[in-house]
Parts: structure tokens; C-alpha cells; sequence
């Protein structure tokens, strides 16, 4: 199958879900349609509350596109691939609408980050964590914000540095990026829509004052996001990083 980010809109609840046929990676086409499709049902006046998702049944999101990073030949590409990430996560705090994260499997890297700027997150048992960011050499430099804000700078620390390893989605729960966690797709599947429904019955405007109240601080994120995204791009032409991306492509 082709990527693709598609928008479906029923009883106020806009669904929005993205594939990559390589475990879900985010290339910039498919961040940038994330950020239009954010922002276009934020502005929609139908839309209530917002469910973010991945196809498939296996991997929620593999993070950035291995194939992108390999290709990255100058600052200033590696700064614009890497903004791609920052564009979503500020798309996502900007918008005026709960966000709930349907998180069927692993995530790793930027997928982490988009998880953690959901509004309320929930999840399967397999739906396991990783930054591995370090481990290629980069680091989480624009999805942390979101992270540390979401389980704190100790746990997200913790995840930053220990760059080889998974931690299960009970631990996921326990730092706060997950709010619940279930046995299977379907009862989350379950879940999510009862709990968009639930939301769907509140006052909109009371909604937005939280999300205001919520996401109170982060008015830098435009500016910090980007001398973020010029530190990956930067970091990603290390001799370091060339090398072992090749060695991952081995």
C-alpha cells in the first residue's frame, strides 16, 4: 500500500489516521499532510474532538524516515526534514480540539513525540516506547519538549540516554504519556470512540479554555522547535551519524 494521512469526519468526531508502508516512518509529504490535516479540522466547526491514528495493526509510528535521513546532504535540508516533526507537534498543541492518541503498537523516535502532544493518550499492551535517537548519533532534540512535558524530564531523560532499549506500555502509563492501556485493537478501538463520544457532550468553548490552560507555557514552541530542528540537521551530517546509518542500512 501506499502512505497516506486521511481525514473522516462522523458525529463531531474527525478521525485522522497516517500510514507508511515502512512500519509506519514519517517522511515530509506525510508530515506536512499531517499539519494541513491537523490544522484544517481544528478550523472545521463540525469537529468536536480529534482522534489521531495509524493504520495497520503492528507499529503506531517507526519515527523518521530512514530513507530521508540517509538522503540529507546539507544543513539546511536536515534542518527543513526535521521541522517537519516540529510543524506536527505545533499543529497539534495549536489546535483548538482535544487530540486522543490511538496507539496500537510500538513507537519510537518522533513517534513518541507526537504521541506525548496528544491532548489524552491511550494505548494497547504493545504499544512499547523507544528514542533511539542517540543511538544513530542525533538526538531527540524537537520531539523532548513534548515529551518532558507529558512524563517529566527524569523519565524522559531516562528513555533519551537508555537509546537501545523498549519500555513496555505499563511504563508508558505510569510516567502519564499513556492514560490506559488495553489487552487488544479492539478494546481500545472500543475505548477511544466511547471516550470521544463522552468528550463530544461537553461544552466546545469550555474544551478550548482547558486545551489554553493545558498547553499554558509552550508559546516558544515555534521558535524553540526550529533551533531544535537546525540541531538535528546539523547533527545528522556527523561523520558519527553518515556511519551509522550505513551500517543500519547493512
Amino acid at each position: 500500500m501506499d502512505a497516506y494521512v486521511t481525514q473522516q469526519i462522523q458525529n463531531n468526531i474527525a478521525t485522522i489516521e497516517f500510514f507508511h508502508p515502512e512500519q509506519n516512518s514519517l517522511p515530509g509529504h506525510i508530515l506536512a499532510q499531517l499539519v494541513e490535516t491537523i490544522i484544517n479540522v481544528g478550523h472545521n466547526d463540525d469537529v468536536k474532538v480529534v482522534i489521531l491514528k495509524s493504520g495497520g495493526d503492528r507499529t503506531f509510528c517507526a519515527g523518521a524516515s530512514f530513507k530521508e535521513l540517509m538522503a540529507i546532504g546539507d544543513a539546511e535540508t536536515g534542518k527543513t526534514f526535521f521541522l517537519g516533526f516540529a510543524n506536527v507537534i505545533n499543529a497539534m498543541r495549536q489546535c483548538p480540539k482535544f487530540i486522543i492518541g490511538r496507539i496500537q503498537g510500538k513507537t519510537v523516535g518522533g513517534g513518541v513525540g507526537i504521541a506525548a502532544a496528544t491532548d489524552y493518550c491511550m494505548a494497547t499492551q504493545f504499544a512499547a516506547i523507544k528514542l533511539s535517537e542517540l543511538n544513530v548519533g542525533i538526538g531527540p532534540f524537537v520531539v523532548s519538549p513534548a515529551i518532558e512535558r507529558k512524563i517529566g524530564i527524569s523519565a524522559m531523560s531516562q528513555i533519551a540516554i537508555d537509546a537501545n532499549a523498549f519500555y513496555d506500555a505499563g511504563w508508558a502509563r505510569e510516567k502519564g504519556l499513556y492514560a490506559s492501556v488495553y489487552e487488544s485493537i479492539d478494546t481500545l478501538d472500543e475505548a477511544v470512540h466511547a471516550f470521544a463520544q463522552q468528550l463530544c457532550t461537553y461544552n466546545p468553548e469550555a474544551m478550548v479554555e482547558m486545551k489554553k490552560v493545558f498547553w499554558r507555557g509552550t508559546a516558544d514552541w515555534d521558535s524553540l522547535l526550529a533551533e531544535r530542528a537546525a540541531i538535528s540537521g546539523r547533527l545528522v551530517l556527523s561523520d558519527f551519524t553518515k556511519e551509522t546509518l550505513k551500517k543500519f542500512k547493512k
